[in-house]
């Protein structure tokens, strides 16, 4: 069973943020440049939220705000389960499957470790069962 700190551990760690203060329209721009789908709203080394992809057009889009005159602390998701590097993909899948979240963040001692979404946890899983269909292949053929 995998766990978290593996995931991290393979995809890395990095964690992009933002204070709360900035606009929108700066944080899709920073998302954009790093082909992501989040940032972290953090304080700083306080973590506030994630803003996604899904917050902006629900939050901005759909209510007709303008995204240069709000800013990303007015949308990030709060509400968002924190894991541990411990938990197992397994655990989070299904927590982000329940909670319909995309993104999870990590903290390790109370720090944040990192944002796990759900690409990932997906990837890690087919990672998985691959690794487990060959060392099956290498079973019957010796």
């Amino acid at each position: 069973m995998r766990s978290v700190s593996a995931l991290l551990a393979r995809k890395g760690a990095t964690i992009v943020s933002v204070s709360p203060e900035t606009p929108v329209v700066d944080a899709l721009k920073i998302m954009a440049e790093r082909n992501i789908g989040s940032v972290v709203i953090m304080e700083g080394d306080k973590f506030l939220g994630i803003m996604s992809e899904r917050d902006y057009s629900r939050k901005v889009i759909l209510k007709g705000k303008n995204s240069t005159d709000t800013q990303v602390s007015e949308i990030m998701s709060t509400d968002l389960p924190p894991v541990n590097p411990s938990e197992s993909i397994e655990h989070c899948m299904a927590l982000m499957t329940s909670l319909n979240i995309r993104y999870m963040p990590v903290f390790d001692g109370g720090k944040l470790a990192g944002i796990i979404s759900m690409s990932d946890v997906v990837k890690e899983t087919i990672l998985a069962q691959r690794e487990m269909i060959h060392h099956l292949q290498n079973y019957i053929q010796s």
